[in-house]
């Protein structure tokens, strides 16, 4: 397997920790260990008291009870605990593809949800979300893209970078597409329950259809990037059996530490979405009102914690910004977009100060 570099990876490792102002990033603000710990009494001292040894391959049954708890179908067992989002991506392409299989891929959209499978040997088809449709993938264009060799499709909803949250209605439709010609949902919900208005969320995939894999994470909607914890939900037992032993040429097993705080996490995420949506709503009010006077436009969004703004010569006013002020845009380029594109993530409490450095 030859893997192209990850662009947007590549860029924050330039950038990331060395910009005084990052305006691109899409996780939300996170917390300390200690701020965490206090939405559950006793957790300080499990945590305190807690062993440093290996850990269930699966994930253990109480971080797996309360991913379980996230859906409204999937059992404990119907889970799988990962080291973050990128390891299932990469699980999963490599358990369910092979070469010459067909994939359809949402775009734009986080670089190794179509790297991957190109590099396991499968035909990538994009299916963009255009603008002049609210970033919504129409389901029509999907049925066309459907060849005999398609095997999976790959969507994202809250969407990355556009904030889009499919309709339910465009859902519902890809959902019984996939069902009749017996292919894989690959659904990527890490901004699920940051919808900005939660009567907005459509189901989870894998509550919904039996070949679905239901990404998440605590990284995004939840602040918690730093536990690294991830997992997959699906009610394929023959799917999450390989990808379980997929694993073991991965990672193995998790943190200790990690999964006893994601699990603190996820009995309490309602708490903290709302957090994170406070935020982001903020944050995207204070955009609005600095867009116009400075040449942006933007379809607003309507999940996550990033917005895909356009300006002419979009790309080359990022790069001025970062040399010159030190403020930090995503271009693009970095998902497939076109130079006049760039991500914004509306979720750090960083953000107003950016935008006054720009304003300077």
């Amino acid at each position: 397997m030859k893997l192209e570099d990850f662009a947007l990876e590549r860029f924050f490792a330039r950038h990331e920790f060395a910009v005084k102002h990052l305006l691109c990033a899409s996780d939300c603000e996170s917390m300390t260990t200690g701020e965490l710990l206090a939405y559950e009494p006793g957790a300080a001292e499990l945590l305190v008291d807690q062993r440093l040894g290996y850990t269930e391959t699966l994930g253990h049954p109480a971080l797996r009870t309360a991913i379980a708890g996230l859906y409204e179908r999937v059992k404990p067992d119907q889970t799988l605990v990962f080291s973050g989002a990128q390891e299932p991506i990469f699980a999963f392409m490599n358990v369910a593809l092979e070469p010459g299989d067909g994939v359809i891929v949402q775009v734009p959209c986080y670089q190794s949800l179509h790297e991957v499978a190109r590099a396991v040997g499968a035909t990538v088809t994009p299916w963009p979300a255009r603008e002049s449709e609210q970033w919504q993938p129409d389901p029509d264009e999907l049925k066309r893209l459907c060849r005999d060799n398609t095997r999976c499709i790959v969507i994202n909803s809250p969407h990355n970078p556009t904030g889009a949250v499919i309709s339910k209605d465009r859902f519902d439709a890809i959902v019984a597409l996939a069902r009749a010609r017996g292919l894989w949902l690959f659904s990527d919900e890490v901004y699920r329950g940051l919808e900005h208005d939660p009567a907005a969320r459509h189901p989870a995939a894998c509550d919904v259809y039996e070949r679905a894999i239901s990404l998440g994470t605590t990284a995004k909607t939840y602040g918690l990037a730093g536990l690294r914890i991830g997992w997959i939900g699906t009610r394929d037992a023959a799917v999450l059996n390989r990808l379980a032993a997929f694993k073991d040429y991965l990672t193995i097993c998790n943190s200790a530490p990690g999964e006893l705080l994601a699990t603190v996490a996820l009995k309490h995420h309602a708490e903290l979405a709302a957090r994170s949506r406070a935020l982001v709503l903020e944050n995207l009010a204070r955009f609005d009102a600095f867009a116009r006077p400075h040449g942006i436009s933007y379809v607003k969004p309507t999940g996550g914690s990033t917005l895909f703004a356009g300006r002419a010569q979009g790309e080359r006013w990022c790069e001025e910004l970062l040399h010159m002020r030190g403020v930090c845009f995503a271009p693009g380029r970095l998902f497939g977009g076109d130079p006049d594109h760039f991500r914004v993530g509306l979720g750090r409490k960083s953000f107003a100060a950016g935008l006054e450095a720009i304003r300077a």
